[in-house]
This record gives C-alpha cells, structure tokens and sequence, in this order.
C-alpha cells in the first residue's frame, strides 16, 4: 500500500507540473483590455481657453459646467439679453497684398486648408467673419503701385485707364477662395493714397490729393467697386484714406476732416447714388485721440447724409473715444478697423491687451467688428513697401513656409468663432480685473469672452436668468464661454 501511494503522490506531481507550466504560457499571451464604460460629459456651458505662456491655445475644456441656484460669495459677471446694443458685422484682419502672396505661395494642399482653417465655420476653423483689404497698395505691399498711374506730366481725368490687374495674381484668387467657403463675409477697402497725378508731390509718399481731382478719385472709387464686383467680390464699405493724419508711410496721403468732408459731399456721394452704389462710405479710420476728426464731418449735414459712419484705429487716444462719437451721433455706426502686433511680440501681454482693450473694449464702446493688422508675413516681416513700409509688424499667422499661428489668429478667434455676424451685444456686469463683453447670437445662444487681466487665478460666476455656474480663469487667460 506504501508503495502504490507512493506511485500516486509522484503522479500527481506530475499532474500539478504540468498544469503550472500551461498556466504560466497562459499569462504570457497579451490580452486585449475592455475599455471602461465611460459616461458623456454633460455641460451647460462650452468653455474654450487659451493662456498666456501658450501651453493651452484655443482648446475647448472638458469640464462640467452647469448652471444651479446655488449661492456663493464669489465674483459674478451677470449677463442681461434685456440690454441690447449694437449689431456685430464680424471679426477678422486686413488681408493685405503681402498677406495674399503669401498665401497663394503655399501647394494648393496646404493652401486650402488653412483657407479652411480661417474662413470656415466648420468644427476645426476660427470663422473669420470680416476683412480689410487695401485699394491699391499698402504698407505691407511688395511695391507700390495704385490702379490708374500715369508716365509723367500726363493724367487720366475720366479714369480710362483704370485696372485692378496687380491685383490678379494673387489677391483676388485668395478673395475668390476666400468667398467660395464663406461667401457672406464683409469686405472693406481702403486706400493708402490716390494715384500720384492726383497729389500735390507727385509722389506716393504724403502729399494731398488736389481739389481739381475730387470727380475724378471719386469715380476711381466707383470703378474699384465695379471691377471687384465684375470678379464676384462684393465690397461692403470703403474708407476714403487710411490713417490721414500720417503721410508718413509708404504710401500715404494726408487729408484734413474740412478737406475729406468736401470730398463726400461735393464728389464721392453724388458719384456712388449716380452709380446705384450701396457700398458704405466711412470715415477718419486713424487714432482715437482725434474724435473730432468724424465729428467734425458728421456735423455737416451735407456730408453726414452719405456717411455711414467711423472708423478707428488705437496707436493714439482711449478706445472710450468710439463711444465719445457715437454718443454725438447715435444714428452713425462705428468701427475698429486696425491694430498691429509689433513682432517679435510678448505673447502674454498682448493677448490681455488685445483681448481687453479690442475684443471687449471696442466691441463695449459700439464698434460693430474688430480687425488685427494683419494675416499673414514671413519671418522677417517681409513682404513690405521700402522706405516707409512696416518692417516689424507680426502677422496673426507666420508663412515661412510652414504656418505659425501668432497671437492675433487667438485674440481675434476667441470671438470670431463664435460671436457670428448678425450676433448683438448685450450687457454683461463691468469688473476691474475680468475684463468681459457679452453678445447674444443669431442662433440663440450666448457668448461671453473673459480676459483675466490679473497675476491670479480667479474664480467666478456667470449669472445668467437667476441662476448661476461657477467657473475658473488662470491668470492672464482669455476664455469664451458659450451657452
């Protein structure tokens, strides 16, 4: 019997061998996990970020946020669609002749994509709602050139020889792209001189432009429209000379407000009601440490009937300007219509300049847009007009070749993404350290950009129809919050 239990007990060793070795093969063989049963994050509120020391750009948050009636002591910025203000016609830049050469340099591939990538309003783009493009050249054209220059001592009072054919390489295929994905968008034109025969130096730097020529620059401006319109562009608004006041660029042309509101009324808006014209005519378009500039045209009633309204710039004067003129004339629009970044730049102080004193200070003293200069430049800041020409300013991307996105494409986003053209302004409660404006949109919803202008994180309240949701903004941090 020993000896059969014997047998037995090695036997079942055996047994107990072998099953451990096929178990330990067993454990070696990789396993697919099933993944975890993961519950739908539910949020009132969308929230979108970005940050100042650039580690979020952009990024919608993952986190609930959920109106309640819950109290606290916190801050709290309350939104009231009871207070309605202006119309929002949209946010976007100056798209100018070297920003479109740029763009058109880019393979048709890469070309697109970022054409998408701005203009449209699908899940990945920033919707870019409004442009400004120059009529003839700008600062930041690789020549200077207008669209009626004439050999020396000969002029062109009927503007026979008018063409818009510098701009057939690069910047009306752009625009045509640029329509063909969001064929509402505004367009703006301006001009940074009249064409030299008509100027008091012959030159395109400084000069004024000769009373004898007023019919004649006005049926120029009628001819630009026609022309864009004949291409599939439609030209929204013009204004009669960028930055009048400072014949200092390449090109430039100085006009006082006595001078540019003769020109309205005597040429420019008898010329555009003959026409059957319906492109707005806006005036000043320089500083806002000069209001009586639009409010000295806006006073003559001869002029004020064409007028639509003003344009600003901020390289001078308070933004609390614009609200100075529309205050004088309620009836008359107002308009943000250029702001550089000078390159290399300080991403997070001019994020929280640009975010506070554009996107929310402009907007909160009635302007109807708000337009970065400008889209695009290379890494040099290049292409510009010597001898006059911007050579530091940073465009909201860098093409060079590859596509850089600098701090205009985020300031100008957290707005034009979502506050839609049609959208309204509506009141939101004023705080010294959130910054904040609040629009109301054409699909119902609710818009509220946020700059935390403070070192500190800071917690706070949305209020929104007696209920409030509790959220948190690093410090120097813009937020749009959507509901």
């Amino acid at each position: 019997m020993r000896f059969l239990s014997a047998v037995a007990f090695a036997f079942v060793l055996i047994l107990v061998s072998c099953a451990c070795k096929k178990s330990t093969k067993k454990t070696e063989t990789p396993v697919t996990p099933i993944p975890p049963i993961t519950t739908p994050l539910t949020s009132d509120v969308s929230f979108w970020l970005t940050k100042g020391d650039k580690s979020v750009l952009l990024q919608k948050q993952n986190v609930a946020l959920n109106f309640s009636n819950t109290n606290n002591s916190n801050i709290t910025i309350e939104v009231d669609a009871n207070q309605v203000y202006q119309t929002i016609d949209g946010f976007g830049y100056t798209l100018t002749g070297g920003s479109a050469t740029l763009m058109n340099s880019l393979g048709a591939t890469e070309k697109d994509a970022l054409i998408k990538e701005l203009f449209s309003t699908e899940e990945g783009a920033i919707g870019v709602s409004y442009l400004r493009v120059s009529i003839g050249a700008s600062d930041l054209s690789a020549n200077v050139f207008t669209y009626n220059e004439r050999p020396a001592g000969q002029t062109d009072v009927n503007q026979d020889n008018f063409s818009i054919a510098a701009e057939m390489t690069d910047l009306v295929p752009i625009l045509k792209k640029i329509l063909a994905l969001n064929p509402n968008i505004k367009i703006l034109g301006s001009p940074w001189t009249a064409p030299t025969w008509m100027k008091t130096n012959n030159a395109y730097k400084g000069g004024s432009l000769k009373p004898e020529y007023y019919q004649s620059y006005a049926k120029y401006f009628v001819k630009y429209i026609q022309a864009m319109k004949a291409q599939g562009i439609t030209i929204d608004a013009i204004t009669i000379q960028n930055e009048p006041l400072h014949p200092g660029n390449t090109p430039s042309m100085y006009m006082e407000a006595p001078d540019q509101a003769l020109f309205i009324k005597s040429a420019l808006g008898p010329a555009f009601q003959v026409a059957g014209l319906s492109t707005k005519i806006i005036v000043y378009d320089h500083n806002a440490d000069k209001p009586e500039y639009p409010m000295t045209i806006l006073a003559d009633p001869a002029a004020n009937q064409y007028v639509d309204g003003s344009a600003f710039h901020l390289y001078g004067g308070n933004i609390s300007a614009l609200t100075t003129v529309h205050n004088a004339y309620p009836n008359k629009n107002v308009y943000f219509t250029e702001q550089w970044v000078g390159g290399p730049g300080n991403f997070a102080e001019d994020l929280k300049w640009h975010v506070s004193t554009l996107i929310v200070g402009a907007t909160r003293n009635w302007s109807r847009n708000v337009l970065e200069w400008n889209l695009a430049a290379d890494a040099n800041y290049n292409p510009h007009t010597p001898d006059g020409g911007c050579t530091t300013c940073l465009g909201a991307i860098t093409i060079a070749p590859a596509v850089t996105r600098n701090v205009a494409y985020y300031v100008i986003a957290h707005a034009s993404k979502f506050v839609r053209p049609g959208s309204a302004r509506i009141g939101s409660t004023l705080n010294n350290t959130l910054a904040n404006v609040a629009f109301k949109t054409p699909d119902g919803k609710k818009a509220l950009i946020v700059m935390n202008t403070s070192s500190t994180d800071q917690t706070f309240n949305i209020k929104d129809n007696g209920k409030i949701v509790t959220t948190t903004l690093p410090a120097g941090a813009a937020g749009t919050y959507v509901w």
